[in-house]
């Protein structure tokens, strides 16, 4: 088909073939250790609001039970 006359080369196999391996090295670097553990304060502010009873959860569970990050509650001002 769309062979190299000498050498027999197929561009469809290297771009099959760089797509699995992109693809590999990808999912092996998200198998990673997480950067911060739910039990450490993440700021000063943090361990101020656990003092007073008032932190906000870190995360959420949305309508479809996917837990997404509670950023809205937790930079909202305290009242």
């Amino acid at each position: 088909m769309d062979d190299h006359p000498r050498t027999g080369y197929r561009p469809q196999r290297l771009i099959i073939s760089l797509a699995v391996a992109a693809s590999a090295a990808l999912a092996a670097g998200g198998c990673g250790k997480q950067l911060f553990s739910p039990e450490e304060d993440r700021s000063p502010f943090d361990r101020f609001d656990a003092m007073r009873n008032q932190q906000a959860p870190q995360v959420i569970e949305d309508e479809y039970g996917i837990k997404r990050p509670n950023l809205r509650a937790r930079l909202l001002p305290k009242n």
